[in-house]
C-alpha cells in the first residue's frame, strides 16, 4: 500500500505560505505566479487556514469587496483536515471525495512537511499502475525459452 511519504517523496515538499494579515489579492497574486489552486495560511511554524481560489471567488469576488483590502484571516478556511506521512493514497483520495476538498496539507508531529492535492494522487496511481503493467509485460513476455 502506498503512502503520503511516497508521493511527498516524487512531488517534493515545496508549500506555499502566506501569513493570516497578507491581503487577499496579495496572496492571490502568489498562487496565479505559482499556479497553485490553494496556499497555506501560516502563523510561523504553525498551520493556522488554508487559503483557496474557491475562498476568494464564493467570499470576496461574489460579495465585490475585490479591492478592499480583505485580509486572508477574514477568508480563510480554518476547519482543516490534516493527514501523517504515512496515510494511504486510497484513504486520502476517499477523505478528499467525501469531504468535497483538493488539498491535503500533511503534517508530521505537529510541523507542516507538504501538500497533496488530489491531482497528485491521481498522478502518482496512474504512475504505480503503468509501472505495474509493465512489470507484468516483461515478465509475461520473459526471456524466451
Amino acid at each position: 500500500m502506498s503512502t503520503v511519504s511516497k508521493v511527498i517523496e516524487k512531488k517534493g515538499s515545496d508549500i506555499l505560505s502566506v501569513s493570516p494579515d497578507s491581503v487577499v489579492f496579495t496572496a492571490i497574486e502568489k498562487m496565479a505566479a505559482r499556479s497553485a489552486g490553494t496556499a497555506l495560511v501560516m502563523e510561523g511554524d504553525k498551520l493556522v487556514g488554508i487559503l483557496s481560489e474557491r475562498d476568494f471567488i464564493r467570499k470576496v469576488y461574489l460579495k465585490n469587496l475585490c479591492g478592499k483590502g480583505v485580509k486572508v484571516s477574514e477568508i480563510m478556511s480554518t476547519e482543516l483536515t490534516t493527514v501523517t506521512p504515512g496515510e494511504s493514497v486510497e484513504s486520502c483520495m476517499n477523505i478528499m471525495t467525501d469531504k468535497r476538498i483538493r488539498h491535503l496539507p500533511v503534517v508530521d508531529g505537529g510541523k507542516v512537511v507538504g501538500i497533496i492535492s488530489i491531482g497528485d494522487i491521481v498522478k502518482f496511481m496512474a504512475d504505480e499502475k503503468e509501472f505495474e503493467i509493465k512489470n507484468l509485460q516483461n515478465y509475461i513476455s520473459g526471456p524466451g525459452l
